[in-house]
């Protein structure tokens, strides 16, 4: 089990090692979003551009403009709600070769204070056009999607939760661009997560057995693209579909999954995630019980809304 900000630095010093094409630019935040790991391994192929998000994105289309492969790396809320103009016009218009390292995404940033958690960023990404957005659920799927994302040419957004998360992946993982991924069957209700959110969703639903519900699992690491015919083929299992996320329960993977089926396959869909509130400054698993995204009261509330169908 390792934490993904982990996982980004590792990746890149290797893939560094290999692409010399591979540089990484910062915005005062190296030493939380682990970027300071490539800073230390590759030092001339490390900017460190301030508190200047809009600017570091302008020098990224830059680089890229000449062949390097940039990846940003900051705090999710300034690439979204600080950077948002640079980034539509300069790297998603233009389709640029850039990797965008969104750090501490999710509710999970709570000791940052709740100005620094970033609820709405799914919903802002995906109804871009030309951006990637991708989210891994554990250690070894975010190592695959950083090194794919390297190769891949064009824009990407990758959505990197701080802390770790149990691995439900092992060494034998490939990243499918668009592909979701089952890791439970269940009859009763189909669970669809995202990120390190579907690790907590499997184990909710390994507790429900117990309890005579039987629910499936769905991870969507891509976000954008998605295969929408993997979802309708998941969901005609099932009467109930639930989604969960750590995320604002409009415009995010809820409302990406109920797009698909009201047009292929109509059914009840319900919204599990941040209901049109702000964050709080709290520990990780106090803000988990309160979202109710916790294994334990995200079974509660499974259980509920199983039992009034």
């Amino acid at each position: 089990m390792k934490a993904l900000r982990d996982v980004f630095g590792d990746t890149l010093v290797s893939l560094a090692g290999t692409n010399k094409n591979v540089v990484v630019l910062d915005a005062d935040l190296a030493n939380s979003t682990k970027a300071d790991k490539f800073a230390k391994a590759y030092p001339d192929r490390f900017l460190q551009m301030g508190i200047a998000e809009q600017n570091f994105v302008g020098v990224a289309v830059g680089l890229a403009s000449v062949g390097f492969v940039p990846w940003l790396s900051t705090f999710t809320i300034f690439f979204t709600h600080r950077a948002i103009d640079p980034i539509r016009m300069l790297v998603a218009q233009t389709k640029a070769n850039v990797k965008l390292g969104a750090a501490y995404a999710g509710l999970l940033t709570g000791l940052t204070g709740k100005t620094h958690q970033d609820v709405e960023d799914i919903a802002i990404m995906r109804a871009m056009p030309d951006m990637t957005v991708l989210a891994p659920a554990d250690a070894i799927e975010g190592e695959a999607i950083i090194r794919w994302a390297t190769e891949y040419q064009g824009p990407v957004y990758l959505r990197l939760a701080r802390d770790a998360s149990a691995n439900v992946f092992d060494q034998s993982y490939r990243f499918v661009p668009g592909k979701t991924i089952s890791l439970r069957d269940g009859g009763d209700v189909l669970l669809i997560s995202t990120g390190p959110q579907s690790v907590r969703c499997l184990q909710a639903a390994e507790a429900l057995h117990g309890q005579g519900i039987s629910a499936g699992v769905l991870h969507v690491p891509s976000i954008k693209p998605v295969n929408k015919e993997e979802i309708v083929s998941a969901s005609e299992k099932v009467k109930l579909v639930i989604t969960v996320e750590e995320h604002s329960i409009y415009g995010g993977l809820g409302g990406m999954v109920a797009e698909i089926l009201s047009e292929a396959a109509p059914r009840r869909v319900v919204r599990f995630g941040i209901e049109d509130r702000w964050g709080e400054s709290a520990p990780n698993d106090y803000l988990l019980d309160l979202f109710e995204m916790s294994p334990a009261r995200l079974s509660e509330r499974i259980k509920k809304v199983v039992g009034g169908r």
